[in-house]
């Protein structure tokens, strides 16, 4: 979806959305039960935990060292050679949307971008506002919120709101 102004290379170079710091697990993707249970059947070492009221997240827990909250711990389903091992059908939203998020600010719902991402800050704010408003990516990222009310976040500070 963000194949405009994110280059693949960029993202399979960097990686940082494929890895989850303890005190970001808030951001981990969430899946449907369905995709869950495929996913369980083929990565029998990836584990899930039960978010919100019907979606699934990856469960993290075990691949921590420390007690360091910065420690960072790769999703299950990143290969270190070749990328993401889903298919476009398992991908979750949050993914492909990344690095844009649903968050509830002052009682509403909008599109926000992370502050985090190493590769979007390389553009200009105008060219991402652009594809999320002008472009109608804001309105499709928001339709799938409304059907999917677990993926809608908490705005915290650092997000840049884009679509309100």
């Amino acid at each position: 979806m963000l194949s405009k102004i994110l280059s693949k290379e960029d993202c399979a170079s960097c990686r940082f959305c494929c890895s989850f710091r303890r005190q970001s697990l808030w951001e981990t993707p969430l899946f449907d039960a369905e995709t869950k249970n495929r996913l369980q059947a083929r990565f029998p070492k990836a584990r899930f935990r039960p978010v919100e009221t019907e979606s699934f997240t990856i469960d993290l827990s075990d691949c921590y060292k420390t007690n360091d909250s910065e420690e960072e711990a790769p999703c299950p389903f990143l290969d270190a050679g070749t990328g993401c091992v889903l298919s476009a059908d398992e991908k979750p939203f949050d993914c492909s949307i990344w690095p844009l998020r649903t968050m509830r600010k002052d009682g509403s719902v909008i599109v926000a971008l992370t502050p985090t991402c190493p590769s979007i800050n390389k553009q200009p704010i105008e060219k991402i506002r652009e594809l999320v408003v002008d472009e109608g990516l804001g309105r499709k990222i928001i339709e799938h919120s409304a059907k999917n009310p677990d993926m809608i976040k908490d705005f915290r500070p650092g997000f840049v709101p884009l679509m309100e």
